[in-house]
């Protein structure tokens, strides 16, 4: 019966970790994503006015 209480006891704290690694692998995630948007958006709105440079030579050719 000790052996269960302990169990029981230590399984959260072993768990804990886990929440902890996987709250921080998630906060990294998104921040990354935060900072790497504004460049997509950039990339995107040039590519719209001035034309893809890829597309551009495909035509001259």
């Amino acid at each position: 019966m000790k052996g269960i209480r302990l169990l029981c006891l230590l399984l959260p704290v072993a768990l804990g970790g886990c929440l902890a690694g996987t709250a921080t692998s998630t906060a990294v995630g998104v921040a990354a994503d935060i900072v790497t948007v504004p460049f997509k958006v950039g990339g995107a709105l040039i590519d719209a006015v001035g034309g893809d440079e890829d597309e551009q030579e495909a035509t001259d050719e």
